[in-house]
């Protein structure tokens, strides 16, 4: 076992960053009842923020991903039927904690 994390080589880093990301998409997989406007408002980024960055890598990496199909590996489904099946109207609520969030 590698005693600090100075001394992990970046292979190593990556295999970690990656393992850590599919627990994180497993875990939302998980939580479905967790609304993306809830995670907007409580950690500032969503699923949605997930399938954009995913994207972007993509993009610099010079791997052909579409934004659907970004979204869908994070959704674990096409986002349409998520958002059918799992994703619930915003409440005033929300709404309200959003923007006070936004206007920080």
């Amino acid at each position: 076992m590698v005693s600090t994390m100075e001394n992990l080589n970046q292979q190593t880093q990556d295999q970690l960053d990656a393992a850590t990301f599919r627990k994180l998409l497993a875990h939302l997989d998980q939580n479905k009842d967790a609304q993306n406007i809830d995670l907007m408002i409580l950690a500032g980024f969503c699923r949605n923020c997930l399938g954009k960055w995913y994207k972007k890598s993509a993009d610099e990496l010079n791997v052909d991903v579409s934004d659907e199909q970004a979204r869908e590996h994070i959704y674990g489904m096409p986002y349409s039927q998520w958002k059918s099946q799992h994703q619930l109207p915003a409440t005033q609520a929300q709404l309200d904690a959003f923007a006070a969030r936004n206007d920080k």
